[in-house]
């Protein structure tokens, strides 16, 4: 079969190489949003930048299910791949290939249909955005089937090896929708409508890109009509290791939600300083998240060859390079908070919150990397439900304090960029308990 295999060699040259080009297009991904938050602000307005901003959380929800699932496929099909089964790995991926398109498609209906209550009444965006972020929101889900499209594709290349190809998908993307947006924004002034056209525009490029990449590289991959069958039994075991792994991500979602809830509290100056802090705050976590996604591959194919010493000894390695990539990333924000500030068009009580925002996370954050790489051992040797609970501990304590803490003479407003010091610090003791207790290498997958 082509691709390559991470079962042989030097574990942390597999994992730096698989997972630079994860960690760059992440970045790149990261980028254009921060591009899209800075042509929001400076070229339409505050109002505009707060009613993006505050679908972050929801949008995030969505996006949550269709990196579960096709990570959970995509740890399948690795493990079938590290077993050198050629006839699982392709009836796999092209089950999981339906199996996303159809649920992409279904999300978008989903979306639109609550999205009122759920902005007007769960997250209590103010009157005075609402009708905006239901514009933006609206027009972003109907490209929700290229996000689903985009994600599979990625993960069934990951799963072989081939991790390269997304940063290149993601540059595509990355440009398009820069370039679009300030055509959309800067020039038409079309508002947050124009950056959701551009959003949903740059995700179909990524999405035909990936299918044809993929059907050009790899011989294995190159499926007939016939061969997109759904098949029952096949989507149980991604959805089996997909959905723990979404649900992870949308507890986050979740409880990211109930923390917007708190920070709109505050008004539009606090609003708008958490769409920036947020954005932030997914730089200083590209190289954990990286080294998530790395781990769960490479733990896939050492599982599936039966090479556990390997998976321990990969896990200590990737776990190193996560330290060392957040710290250097942390240092440049701290150091550069101000200048980044001043991109994004922030008024001057916005810049304040956002000012003891970003140092606070360039500290705190730090302990997602010695953590959250191990998620990718547990959801690769098939224990992707353990991430759920410990996504759940974190994300309840941090919206906990938040909440009893929001009006406290101790703590107040900055509680809303704080709670990660209580909720990080929990999430990291319950990981490295389980993990040393070796409860995740029982019942291994067959």
């Amino acid at each position: 079969m082509q691709g390559k295999s991470m079962t042989q060699g030097a574990p942390w040259k597999h994992i730096a190489l698989f997972a630079l080009p994860v960690m760059l297009g992440s970045l790149l991904q990261q980028l254009y949003n921060t591009v899209d938050t800075i042509i929001v602000g400076n070229f339409s307005s505050e109002s505009a930048l707060s009613a993006v901003g505050t679908t972050g959380s929801f949008t995030f929800l969505f996006l949550a299910v269709a990196i579960g699932l096709s990570s959970g496929n995509g740890v399948v099909v690795a493990q079938y791949y590290g077993a050198k089964n050629e006839k699982e790995v392709r009836g796999n991926a092209a089950t999981g290939i339906l199996f996303l398109l159809a649920t992409g498609l279904a999300c978008t209906v989903l979306a639109i249909a609550v999205s009122r209550p759920a902005f007007s009444r769960l997250i209590a965006v103010p009157d005075e955005i609402l009708d905006m972020t239901l514009v933006y929101f609206r027009i972003y889900a109907a490209g929700l089937v290229f996000q689903f499209g985009y994600n599979i594709f990625s993960g069934i290349l990951r799963a072989v090896g081939d991790s390269k190809a997304t940063l290149y998908f993601l540059l595509i993307s990355s440009v398009a929708n820069v370039v679009l947006d300030l055509l959309f924004v800067a020039v038409l002034h079309w508002g947050v409508a124009g950056a959701a056209i551009a959003t949903d525009i740059a995700q179909a490029g990524s999405f035909f890109a990936a299918y044809f990449y993929m059907r050009k590289k790899y011989n294995f991959f190159r499926f007939s009509l016939n061969e997109y069958r759904w098949d029952s039994k096949k989507i149980i075991k991604t959805v089996k290791v997909g959905m723990p792994i979404s649900l992870q991500l949308i507890i986050v979602s979740l409880g990211l939600t109930f923390i917007q809830r708190a920070v709109n509290e505050f008004g539009q100056s606090m609003t708008a300083s958490f769409t920036v802090g947020q954005r932030m705050e997914m730089y200083v976590n590209l190289p954990c998240n990286a080294l998530q996604t790395t781990l769960a591959t490479y733990t896939g194919q050492n599982v599936g060859a039966g090479k556990i010493d390997r998976v321990k000894q990969g896990a200590r390695q990737g776990l190193m390079m996560s330290f060392l990539f957040t710290v250097v990333i942390s240092a440049l924000i701290w150091i550069f908070a101000g200048r980044i500030i001043s991109l994004f068009g922030l008024s001057d009580q916005a810049a304040v919150y956002c000012n003891s925002h970003l140092k606070a996370i360039a500290g705190i954050n730090m302990i997602l990397s010695l953590y959250v790489p191990l998620f990718g051992v547990f959801q690769g040797s098939g224990h992707s439900g353990f991430p759920a609970i410990v996504a759940s501990g974190a994300l309840g304590t941090r919206v906990l304090v938040t909440y009893l803490f929001r009006y406290s003479a101790f703590l107040g407003s900055s509680i809303i960029w704080m709670n990660g010091l209580f909720g990080f610090g929990l999430g990291c003791t319950i990981s490295w308990i389980f993990y040393l207790s070796n409860i995740w290498q029982k019942n291994l997958p067959k």
